[in-house]
């Protein structure tokens, strides 16, 4: 059972490359998302790392769109997950938006829909595919 989960704001780049290297390993190789729809965005989004007793164990990011703030790309290595982790990146996400956020918004892997909902996000509309995987938008009320 891990001890100490940290989840922090990153901008250099070695901790952007431990960012990246986990998103790989989550998105392009365990649920076989095409490596060119994972790199998007990267300059113009905020982006976290969570570690877990010192080693890295998961990555997300927001960052502002034309409808409001999206969260994004919230992923959690295998044997990390269930230990509270993605838990803690959403929370560090919500508390790091800035106060005009008024419209924030993700699209949840449907397995992930229950995690977004505790902390106040709702589905709206129907599960759609993205990356060749069933998500659903969700808006925080």
């Amino acid at each position: 059972m891990p001890a100490k989960t940290i989840v922090r704001k990153v901008n250099i780049q070695a901790d952007l490359d431990v960012v990246f290297a986990l998103r790989r390993e989550v998105f392009v190789v365990e649920q076989n998302c095409p490596p060119e729809l994972e790199w998007e965005n990267e300059d113009v989004s905020t982006h976290f790392l969570a570690t877990v007793d010192g080693e890295p164990a998961g990555a997300c990011r927001w960052r502002k769109t034309d409808k409001g703030y999206k969260l994004e790309r919230f992923a959690v290595l295998s044997k990390f997950r269930g230990f509270g982790v993605g838990q803690a990146m959403v929370q560090t996400v919500l508390d790091d938006l800035p106060a005009d956020a008024t419209y924030v918004y993700l699209h949840a892997q449907t397995p992930a829909v229950s995690l977004y909902k505790r902390f106040g996000f709702e589905t709206e509309g129907a599960e759609f595919e993205e990356a060749g995987i069933k998500h659903f938008k969700m808006v925080k009320k």
